[in-house]
């Protein structure tokens, strides 16, 4: 059966996938991006079943229109995915703090307002299903990225408390973590100028790596899309979409090592409890 999605960063990578996939299937796609068009290439081939607009998602005025202009054209939106994102490369004390605010004005603010933005028009519909593209960063972490892993932590903890408050109108969530991937991910990277102190610490380990093309990117984009594609038909929706063979194992690890800490404090967070 056919649906209707709203995609933002649709310009390259994963939504760029999505959108392309989406149409071939017979699908309706709503997609945003900054430079409408970059999608002329499908427009030409898929009229109007693509709807297109420009939106940056740092600008909140323009989500909320953006989005209200969407469900007012195509009516029923079935599936929303925030996509829209980049990454801020560099060691904490390295980046600016207008790099800082910019990372999170688009990775947690403008998810934020997508979202918010979307919302009122799901429940009137009497339902649907959100997808946040986070990242495996958005349960591990790697140095250098450290402003990045923020962004996407705090969307994640945002979405999991959100989705309690709206499932009782129908509206599910799927976060999508991504692993490593061939995209155009690293041309986007924003990077300060790097802090000579950090060239031998696991820092410049990183930036050594990502520039010799050492740090592997096994990810498939348009095998992802395909998966978010058959995600959106499975009921009940699966809360967390890991994608990629090392990013399950990561984040396993991570998880893994987590929970063994959290257990092995059992006694001490016990022993803080008022005496009844």
């Amino acid at each position: 059966m056919s649906k209707t999605w709203f995609i933002t960063g649709t310009s390259s990578g994963i939504g760029r996938a999505l959108t392309q996939r989406l149409l071939d299937h017979g699908d309706r796609v709503a997609a945003t991006l900054r430079t409408v068009s970059a999608l002329d290439d499908l427009a030409a081939r898929f009229g109007d079943r693509l709807w297109t607009a420009a939106l940056d998602v740092t600008d909140t005025a323009e989500v909320r229109h953006v989005v209200g202009r969407a469900f007012a054209a195509l009516g029923r939106i079935d599936v929303v995915v925030n996509n829209a994102g980049y990454g801020l490369f560099g060691a904490a004390e390295e980046v600016t703090d207008e790099q800082i605010e910019r990372q999170f004005d688009t990775n947690v603010v403008g998810s934020i307002q997508v979202i918010r933005a979307s919302l009122p028009h799901l429940r009137a519909q009497g339902g649907g299903r959100i997808m946040q593209v986070s990242s495996e960063g958005g349960q591990i972490a790697y140095p250098n990225f450290s402003l990045y892993h923020a962004s996407k932590f705090a969307i994640e903890g945002f979405i999991e408390s959100v989705a309690q408050e709206v499932a009782p109108f129908g509206i599910d969530f799927t976060i999508v973590g991504p692993g490593p991937t061939k995209t155009n991910f690293g041309a986007g990277l924003v990077s300060p100028p790097p802090m000579a102190i950090y060239d031998d610490t696991p820092v410049g380990e990183m930036r050594r790596a990502i520039a010799s093309g050492a740090f592997p990117l096994p990810g498939d984009v348009d095998k992802m899309a395909d998966v978010m594609i058959a995600s959106a038909e499975r009921r009940p929706a699966p809360f967390r979409l890991v994608l990629g063979a090392d990013s399950y194992k990561r984040v396993h690890h991570a998880l893994t090592q987590r929970l063994a800490a959290l257990e092995a404090q059992k006694d001490i967070a016990s022993s803080t409890d008022t005496d009844t």
